[in-house]
């Protein structure tokens, strides 16, 4: 196993998420930060010297359950609409588990935040991979029973920084595939010259506690405004499975490469900041069972890529 590197330095104090077992990368003019001991979860991106990603509330923050950087969020994104679930044949009663909620009682964002345990297992100077045995540990089995592993690929290329996440069950259950992330990235400028660029899709409505309806409309491609609008929004992707941030001279492009179909854009009318969050399913699928389940001695992998740029 390589071991896990304790550095600092300035980008770390930009971002005020300093912390001891901080993972580097760096390739070209890119440069990262994980934090393996806390859930993997990225906490720098810069691009010419140029912070990319956003931690609102620092690390405290994220320690108390609340997601900043760039966080995994497993073995659900978004918020399931009830304490119980059944899914491949196996029902889960969620009442007395720990687990965060969205503020109105709904569980949300899955188990893995802030989470250690993660293993280092390969390491250059611009990639590592991770690796976390969800099946060995009883109390994240209690909110979700079916025994895995989980292996992210981090790579930075001489443009963009590329996550793959696989999933591969360890016991005789399928798993339901239901995970995702969800990228903090600061404005480029202020909310009225952003723009929000959405590709041609569908856009899944929302009720008021942000579960799907059932009703979908268009969203053609184009750019618009963040202005002063909130963004909380679920979208069903096409074959253009590209979102962007664009404002002054510098944009920042998510790129749903694989195993993605949803995105949900979330950037409070307030905020500095915008999310656009890959999803392998859309919110509540284990409730709903719209998602993928991997058969024992298989695997998934999805895959998706954040590109800074000067425009």
């Amino acid at each position: 196993m390589v071991p896990v590197i304790a550095l600092h330095g300035e980008r770390g104090r930009q971002n005020g998420a300093v912390d001891d077992g901080e993972v580097r990368l760096q390739a070209s003019a890119l440069d990262a930060a994980f934090l393996p001991h806390l859930g993997m979860v990225g906490i720098s991106l810069r691009h010419e010297g140029t912070e990319v990603l956003a931690l609102p509330g620092g690390l405290d923050a994220y320690r108390a359950g609340h997601v900043v950087g760039l966080p995994l969020l497993a073995p659900w994104a978004n918020r399931l609409s009830q304490g119980q679930y059944e899914i491949g044949g196996v029902a889960v009663d969620l009442d007395g588990v720990p687990l965060r909620d969205d503020g109105k009682g709904l569980p949300i964002h899955g188990t893995m935040t802030a989470r250690p345990g993660w293993e280092i297992v390969a390491r250059t100077s611009s990639s590592l991979q991770a690796r976390f045995d969800y099946g060995a540990h009883a109390d994240l089995l209690a909110a979700f029973p079916f025994p895995h592993e989980l292996v992210l690929d981090v790579e930075l290329t001489d443009r963009q920084l590329r996550i793959s996440t696989t999933t591969r069950p360890t016991g005789d259950r399928s798993v339901p595939v239901s995970f995702g992330w969800h990228p903090y990235f600061h404005l480029p400028a202020t909310r009225a010259v952003t723009r929000l660029r959405l590709p041609d899709c569908e856009h899944l409505i929302l009720d008021e506690h942000g579960l799907p309806t059932g009703e979908t409309e268009a969203q053609a491609e184009g750019s618009r405004p963040l202005g002063d609008r909130s963004f909380d929004d679920l979208f069903a992707l096409g074959a253009d499975r590209r979102l962007a941030l664009e404002g002054s001279d510098r944009a920042v492009t998510v790129e749903f490469e694989e195993g993605y179909p949803f995105a949900q854009v979330y950037s409070p009318a307030d905020a500095s900041f915008g999310c656009l969050e890959p999803m392998t399913a859309p919110t509540n699928a284990l409730v709903t069972g719209a998602c993928h389940l991997v058969e024992p001695g298989g695997q998934f992998t999805a895959r998706f890529s954040v590109t800074p740029e000067e425009l």
